[in-house]
């Protein structure tokens, strides 16, 4: 090993060739691999009222805190827009949210359950505008 830099760079290219296949269809939490082959994806964007107060953006955070506690959801993410300069990239939403359920019975069930429903009833003062993506 000469250095550092060259020992890393080359422990991680063959570390990238390695591991391509295993995330064409998966993702890593924690060290954990989680198929994502066939499973549901519900992508929401939100265009929040007043995305310019930070008490709006708490208080939807805590909506977003609790939504993710419905068990049928299998993994989950959610932030804010990242501003771009690129022409292709849509930043104009306040935040967007990622639920993973195993199936689309489990994405039903999730839209009636008391949870999603009191997140769309305590929290949807906030948001004038909702954009939901699901694919399979």
């Amino acid at each position: 090993m000469k250095n550092r830099r060259s020992f890393l760079k080359k422990t991680l290219a063959g570390a990238s060739l390695l591991a391509a296949p295993q995330f064409a269809h998966s993702a890593s939490t924690n060290g954990m691999q989680i198929a994502l082959k066939g499973s549901f994806m519900h992508q929401v964007y939100f265009w929040l009222k007043h995305p310019e107060k930070p008490a709006d953006c708490k208080r939807f955070e805590e909506g977003l805190q609790l939504l993710v506690t419905i068990p049928e959801i299998k993994l989950y993410h959610w932030g804010k827009a990242v501003p771009s300069n690129r022409d292709v990239v849509d930043d104009s939403f306040s935040y967007s949210y990622l639920a993973v359920f195993d199936s689309p019975t489990d994405q039903e069930t999730y839209q009636t359950h008391p949870t999603h429903l009191k997140f769309i009833e305590e929290y949807g003062d906030l948001w004038e505008k909702v954009v939901v993506y699901d694919a399979l």
